[in-house]
């Protein structure tokens, strides 16, 4: 697990949140960013001389644009990969570690935000992920993604991809296609592995049955 965390009380209780929106972090995830922003560069030089912790949100919709609301639950990740380029941008990939529920958000003198995060709710993220072996259900998982990517067009090697480790795929797949806001923050709201896996193949299977389609659609 990124960075060695074993228990809830092993990570930090204030850390900087990076609001994102359609940006998704879950536990055992890898997520790249391009860091450009000045208070976000201050930001990363902060946890690179710390704990290296930062916590992925989004915003409630409708909410002010100068300074969003925050969703109430985000994903603690760990900076893994750290690169600065010519220019002065940062390239940083960041683990997810841990779900948080945002608790009070501090009148800090950091140009970021930055908020106490309550993990309590979330401490199976840190476990051994659980077995989703159900073939019956992998059956019916494979079936919507095929459907799902022939419907948007994307080019993925379905059979590479569904012979990965189902929390492995589930956890990229999940982070990578591409839901909108609403719908990657139920995936991470699901409470364990296993809803998210069953969430997700729903999500694919509504896709793959828009436009009026009747049946999935065919993988060539």
């Amino acid at each position: 697990m990124a960075g060695g965390y074993r228990r809830i009380s092993d990570l930090p209780q204030v850390i900087p949140v990076f609001p994102l929106d359609g940006a998704l972090l879950l536990p055992r995830g890898d997520l790249p960013l391009q860091i450009f922003e000045p208070r976000y560069l201050n930001m990363v030089d902060d946890v690179m001389a710390g704990d290296r912790i930062i916590g992925m949100v989004q915003t409630r919709p409708g909410s002010e644009r100068a300074r969003p609301s925050l969703s109430p639950i985000g994903c603690a990740g760990r900076v893994t990969s750290y690169a600065e380029t010519a220019d002065g941008r940062y390239l940083i990939t960041l683990t997810g570690v841990c779900r948080f529920e945002l608790g009070e958000e501090l009148s800090a003198n950091t140009p970021y935000r930055q908020v106490r995060a309550d993990y309590s709710a979330f401490e199976q993220d840190l476990a051994t992920p659980e077995d989703l072996g159900d073939p019956e259900e992998r059956r019916q998982f494979v079936k919507a993604l095929k459907s799902y990517l022939n419907h948007r067009d994307l080019d993925i090697d379905v059979e590479t991809a569904t012979n990965a480790p189902l929390d492995a795929l589930v956890t990229s797949l999940a982070m990578g296609l591409p839901f909108d806001a609403s719908e990657k923050q139920a995936l991470l709201e699901a409470p364990g592995l296993h809803e998210r896996y069953k969430a997700l193949t729903a999500l694919l299977e509504i896709d793959a049955l828009e436009d009026g389609d009747d049946e999935p659609h065919s993988m060539q």
